[in-house]
C-alpha cells in the first residue's frame, strides 16, 4: 500500500473507527503520546507496509522469517476477489446435500473458524460447522457423535502441512468415511495449506474435493482474513464480501499516509507496548456476546507473537470483571462489545477501574461482520507493538520445545509401550501432584516454615504463595471442554484472582500450546503453572498409529511439562483421576482453603 493523501472515503473510514474507539490512559497519556511522535519521526507505520524486515531486527535470520511472513497486509484485498469462487464453491457443497462442515486444525488455523462459529451459530440453510482442535479422546468422539459422517465435508487445515493434531484428526476420520464410502472417501475431504506441502501431496493422492493453496507469505495466528478463515466462512454461508470489505476499510485507515495517532491499528499497538514497558502488561478481554470468542483468537495473536526473549504481553480472556480491588497495577482492560450490546453493571465496573488509574481501551462494532475489521487493527496493533518490545512479533521459537519433548516420548511409546511415569508428589482424594526435584524442595521447604503438615492443601497453597507481584497464574486443562468443565475452571481462577491479585488465565490443552504455550515458555518468568490431567475412561485408536488419542494427549501434556521444567518454571501439575468433576472439585477446595476469602458464598461448592 502506497502512502497517498487522505482521500474522502478514508476519511469517513477514520473518522468511524475512530469514533468507536476509546482510551482512557491516565499516567501514562504523556508516554504514549511521546511513542506517537517516535513511530512517526521513525516512519514505523510506511516501513510496516514497505514490507522492511528491519524495523524489527537487523540480523539475517530473523529478516528471513519476517520477509516471509508480511502477507497478511494486503490479503483482504486479495481475497475480496476469490469471493465468488469461494460462494461458488459452498453452493456446490449445498446442492451435494452436506449437513456438516468439521474444520480439523490447531491455533491459528482453527482459532478464526472457532469464532465465526462461536458468533454467527448455523445460517439457515447451509451446513453446520464444527472445529476440531483437541486431541482428548472425549472430545473427538464426541464430534464424531455430532454429525453424520458420509454427509460431513472435513478441511483438514495447515499451514505446514505437517501439524500432528489434523495430520492426526485426518487419520481419524478418513477412516470412519471410508467405511461409508469406500468408493471416494477423498470427496468429503478438502484442504487448506501452503504451496509443496505434505498435506497438498497427500490431497492430491487422495482425491480431495478440493485443496486451497494460501499465500506462504502469512504466518499461522495472522491468516484469519486469507482462506484459513474465509474457506469457512463461505461454507457456513457468512457474507465474506462484508467481512473482507470491512477489514479493507480498516487497512485503509492504517494506511502509511495517516499519522500514528489517528492511525487505529498504530495507535493501538504504542498503546500496547508503552503500557507494557511501564508493567502494564495483562491485557485484560471483557468481550461480551455475540463477539465474545474473539478473546480466544486475540490471545493466540498476542501471546504468540509477543511472548519471547524474556518479555511479552500476557492476554488474558474470560476472566470475570469485578471491582478494582481484585486487580493489580499490571493490568490494561479492553472491553470490546458491538452497538447493540449494553451493560450498565460493566460500564460501571470499568469506570471505577478507570478511576483506580486502569488504563481502559474500548472498541464498539457495528456487528459481527465487523470482526474482519478488529482482526486486521490487531495485527497492525500486535506487530507495532513487537516493534516497541524489541522483538519479531512473527516467530514462534519456543513451541517447537514442546513438540520436540512430545515426539521423545512417543518414541518411548512406540518401543516400550508406556509413556515414562513421572514421581508423585502426593496423592490424595483420588488426586496426584507432580512435580520436579527442585519444586518439591521449594514447596517442602515452604510448608516446613509454616509448620503445616504435607496434605494436598498444603502443596496447593504452598505453590500459589509464590507468586508476587506482577505474576500471573495459568491453568492448563487436558481434559474435554464443557460447560460443567468451564465452570469450575472459572470458579477455580477467579478465586486465585481475588486471593491473590493476581491475573489468571484458562487454557485448554492442546489448544493452548499454539497460542499462550509460547509465552508460558519464552516470555518472562512470572507465570505460576498448574497444569490439570485426568484418565481417559475411553480412549480412541488412531487409524495407521501404534499410540492411541489418549496416548498423543498424555504425551503433549508431559512434552510442555518437560519444557516448563527445562526452563525452571514453577509449575506443577494436577491429575484428577478417572472423575473429572470430581477432581475439579477437589483442587477447587484445595485453592479454597490454601486461600481463604472468609465469605460464605465464596464456598460455595459447584
Amino acid at each position: 500500500m502506497t502512502s497517498n493523501p487522505i482521500d474522502e472515503r478514508q476519511s469517513a473510514a477514520i473518522t468511524s473507527i475512530v469514533e468507536s474507539q476509546s482510551f482512557s490512559l491516565g499516567k501514562y497519556a504523556a508516554a504514549v503520546h511521546e511513542a506517537y511522535r517516535m513511530m512517526d519521526q521513525q516512519g514505523y507505520v510506511q516501513r510496516l507496509w514497505r514490507k522492511d524486515p528491519s524495523l524489527w531486527k537487523d540480523d539475517p535470520a530473523h529478516q528471513k522469517i519476517i520477509r516471509n511472513a508480511l502477507g497478511w497486509l494486503t490479503v483482504p484485498e486479495m481475497m475480496l476477489g476469490q469471493v465468488g469462487e469461494l460462494e461458488t464453491f459452498a453452493e456446490r457443497v449445498r446442492n451435494d446435500g452436506f449437513r456438516y462442515v468439521m474444520l480439523l486444525g490447531m491455533g491459528g488455523s482453527s482459532l478464526c473458524p472457532e469464532v465465526f462459529r462461536r458468533t454467527f451459530g448455523q445460517v439457515e440453510g447451509y451446513p453446520e460447522l464444527l472445529v476440531l482442535d483437541s486431541t482428548d479422546p472425549a472430545t473427538v468422539r464426541s464430534m464424531e457423535h455430532a454429525v453424520d459422517v458420509a454427509r460431513t465435508l472435513f478441511i483438514v487445515a495447515s499451514k505446514s502441512g505437517a501439524t500432528t493434531e489434523p495430520q492426526m484428526f485426518y487419520q481419524y476420520f478418513f477412516d470412519k468415511v471410508s467405511q461409508v464410502k469406500p468408493e471416494r472417501p477423498g470427496a468429503n475431504f478438502l484442504a487448506i495449506t501452503d504451496p509443496g506441502t505434505v498435506l497438498e501431496q497427500i490431497a492430491q493422492q487422495k482425491q480431495f474435493r478440493r485443496v486451497f493453496l494460501n499465500p506462504a507469505d502469512i504466518g499461522g495466528r495472522y491468516s484469519a482474513l486469507s482462506y484459513f478463515g474465509m474457506v469457512p466462512a463461505a461454507l457456513m454461508g457468512l457474507d465474506g464480501k462484508e467481512i473482507l470489505e470491512r477489514a479493507v476499510s480498516a487497512a485503509q485507515v492504517c494506511d502509511p499516509s495517516i499519522p500514528v495517532e489517528e492511525n487505529p491499528g498504530a495507535r493501538l499497538g504504542a498503546i500496547l507496548g508503552v503500557l507494557a514497558k511501564h508493567g502494564r502488561d495483562k491485557v485484560t478481554f471483557i468481550i461480551p456476546p455475540p463477539v465474545d470468542s474473539l478473546g480466544l483468537w486475540i490471545e493466540q495473536l498476542i501471546a504468540e507473537s509477543t511472548g519471547k526473549e524474556g518479555r511479552g504481553i500476557l492476554p488474558v480472556a474470560g476472566e470475570p470483571l469485578d471491582s478494582p480491588g481484585v486487580d493489580g497495577d499490571d493490568r490494561v482492560f479492553v472491553y470490546i462489545r458491538t452497538r447493540d450490546v449494553t451493560d450498565r453493571d460493566t460500564e460501571a465496573n470499568l469506570s471505577a477501574l478507570e478511576a483506580a488509574g486502569h488504563p481502559v481501551v474500548r472498541h464498539v462494532l457495528r456487528d459481527g461482520q465487523s470482526l474482519g475489521r478488529e482482526f486486521f487493527l490487531w495485527e497492525v496493533a500486535t506487530a507495532l507493538a513487537g516493534v516497541l518490545l524489541g522483538i519479531n512479533a512473527f516467530d514462534q521459537p519456543n513451541v517447537q520445545e514442546s513438540k520436540d519433548n512430545t515426539k521423545r516420548l512417543l518414541e518411548v511409546y512406540r518401543r516400550e509401550g508406556r509413556l515414562p511415569e513421572q514421581e508423585v508428589l502426593i496423592e490424595a482424594e483420588g488426586c496426584r501432584v507432580y512435580c520436579d526435584a527442585q519444586t518439591k524442595a521449594a514447596l517442602q521447604q515452604s510448608i516446613q516454615r509454616k509448620q503445616a503438615t504435607g496434605s494436598l492443601v498444603a502443596y496447593v497453597g504452598a505453590h500459589l504463595a509464590r507468586a508476587g507481584a506482577g505474576d500471573y497464574v495459568a491453568l492448563m486443562a487436558y481434559i474435554q471442554e464443557n460447560v460443567k468443565h468451564n465452570d469450575l475452571l472459572q470458579a477455580i481462577r477467579t478465586h486465585i484472582r481475588d486471593a491473590l491479585k493476581t491475573a489468571t488465565t484458562v487454557g485448554y490443552g492442546p489448544r493452548f500450546l499454539h497460542s499462550t504455550g509460547q509465552l508460558h515458555k519464552g516470555g518472562a518468568d512470572n507465570g505460576i503453572f498448574i497444569q490439570i490431567t485426568a484418565d481417559d475412561i475411553e480412549d480412541l485408536p488412531i487409524p495407521g498409529e501404534p499410540f492411541s488419542f489418549g496416548v498423543l494427549k498424555q504425551a503433549q501434556a508431559l512434552g510442555d511439562f518437560q519444557s516448563l521444567w527445562n526452563r525452571h518454571r514453577r509449575a506443577i501439575r494436577f491429575h484428577l483421576g478417572r472423575d473429572i468433576v470430581a477432581g475439579l472439585n477437589t483442587l477447587l477446595s484445595a485453592v479454597r482453603q490454601a486461600l481463604p476469602l472468609g465469605t460464605a458464598a465464596d464456598e460455595k461448592r459447584l
